[in-house]
């Protein structure tokens, strides 16, 4: 049985309807309920529903044969797996924000407010800058308003939410779309399959 983890909402949804029309579908999706996992024996497929940000973890550990997150998921967990294709939709950028006021200081740390740790580590690494991370879950746009951080490193979709806010992008730095992602032993005992589900959503996506 091939196992594919989706994440939960808007990108799951338009992924199965991706893998419907490749002919990939799971009659117990239908009636989905608050069941987790779906199985159709007939068809052989098995369907995990999942956070967005797990979806990664559940691909690398074997639970899932293959699945579909975020390259934003992919750069943060540093996850462990075949990347096989860019879907090209779920299209957003990671991005440095401030405040539209805001005036770089460069004789101290800079303090950036964000969830995307390993991220925002990395890309100030490149520039040597020295940093000081503010892990934040929710409501991230806050913390320039009220002064705990100079810049946020968030996920940049229309920016709506940063106008209201009186934030500004100071810095695009990474495309960010939905990947399929495999895991690496199933690829070697399923690869026949496997490369059948990508090949096939290639076509129908017109990837």
């Amino acid at each position: 049985m091939l196992t594919i983890a989706l994440p939960k909402g808007r990108l799951g949804d338009r992924v199965y309807e991706l893998l419907k029309k490749a002919g990939y579908a799971c009659s117990a999706m239908e009636d989905i309920g608050r069941k987790l996992i779906l199985e159709d024996e007939q068809a052989n497929l098995r369907f995990l529903l999942v956070k967005p940000v797990d979806v990664a973890v559940y691909v690398e550990k074997g639970a899932a044969d293959l699945g579909v997150a975020g390259k934003d998921i992919l750069m943060e967990k540093e996850a462990d797996v075949y990347e096989m294709l860019n879907l090209g939709f779920g299209r957003c950028h990671m991005a440095v924000a401030a405040r539209e006021d805001y005036q770089e200081d460069f004789s101290r740390k800079l303090r950036v407010a964000t969830k995307f740790e390993n991220i925002a580590r990395k890309h100030y690494a490149k520039q040597g800058r020295d940093i000081e991370l503010i892990h934040l879950n929710g409501s991230i746009e806050l913390a320039p308003v009220l002064g705990l951080s100079d810049v946020i490193v968030d996920i940049v979709e229309t920016g709506t939410t940063l106008k209201e806010n009186h934030l500004t992008v100071i810095d695009r730095f990474m495309s960010i779309s939905a990947r399929v992602i495999v895991n690496k032993a199933s690829y070697r005992f399923k690869q026949d399959r496997i490369d059948e589900v990508v090949n096939r959503l290639k076509e129908i996506g017109n990837i």
